[in-house]
């Protein structure tokens, strides 16, 4: 029968001597945008996936209209 592995201790120590927390630092970039170029700074994780979506979309209607087109021979 193999040994069976020690479990690991996945509980963060808070000890008297355990390292203090370290600070969080924050990245502030001072950069003079446009205004809509300071929206798409601002919006562009929610701007992205719905652009991509909405051009998919376009894309299919664009393609089931032109295959009515073609399947009624015009």
């Amino acid at each position: 029968m193999a040994n069976k592995p020690k479990k690991k201790r996945n509980k963060q120590y808070r000890g008297a001597d355990a390292s203090t927390a370290r600070p969080t630092v924050t990245k502030i970039s001072a950069v003079h945008r446009s205004k809509p170029r300071q929206w798409w700074h601002d919006n562009k994780r929610i701007a992205k996936p719905v652009i991509i979506a909405s051009l998919v979309v376009i894309a299919i209607i664009w393609l089931v209209i032109e295959l009515f087109r073609i399947t009624s021979g015009a």
